[in-house]
C-alpha cells in the first residue's frame, strides 16, 4: 500500500534504522522510544492488526521469532516485552500490524 508508512519501509522508499530482516519480516527502531531499546517488528504483507494477522499463522511466527532474535542480539538477557497494540483505544496510530520489542530497563506491571 503507498499510504502505509511501514509499506513504504518494507519497500524502502523510506529507510527506517533496520536492525534486523527476514524474508517476511523486518525489525527496525522505534522513532519515539519507550524503553532504552525499542524495536519494531512488522509482518512485510500489510495486514491493518496483529488480529488480522493471526490469518497468517508463518507470518506470526516469523515476527515473533525475530523479535526474539532482535532480542537476542540486544543483549536483553534480564527479560523483555512484545506488545501488539490493535486498535485505537490500545494506541496503535500506524494500521499496520506491527510488534513492539522493549527491553534494557525493568518492566512495570501492569503497563499503561
Amino acid at each position: 500500500m503507498t499510504d502505509c508508512l511501514f509499506c513504504r519501509f518494507v519497500s524502502r522508499d523510506l529507510e527506517p534504522a533496520v536492525v534486523a530482516e527476514t524474508d517476511l519480516s523486518l525489525a527496525f527502531r522505534d522513532i519515539n522510544p519507550q524503553a532504552p531499546t525499542h524495536v519494531l517488528v512488522i509482518p512485510k504483507r500489510h495486514v491493518a492488526t496483529g488480529r488480522e494477522l493471526a490469518a497468517y499463522p508463518l507470518e506470526v511466527a516469523d515476527v515473533v521469532a525475530l523479535a526474539g532474535t532482535v532480542a537476542e542480539a540486544e543483549g536483553l538477557v534480564d527479560g523483555y516485552r512484545m506488545v501488539f497494540n490493535t486498535g485505537g483505544d490500545a494506541g496503535q496510530t500506524v494500521f499496520h500490524a506491527h510488534l513492539h520489542l522493549l527491553g534494557g530497563r525493568a518492566m512495570t506491571w501492569p503497563p499503561g
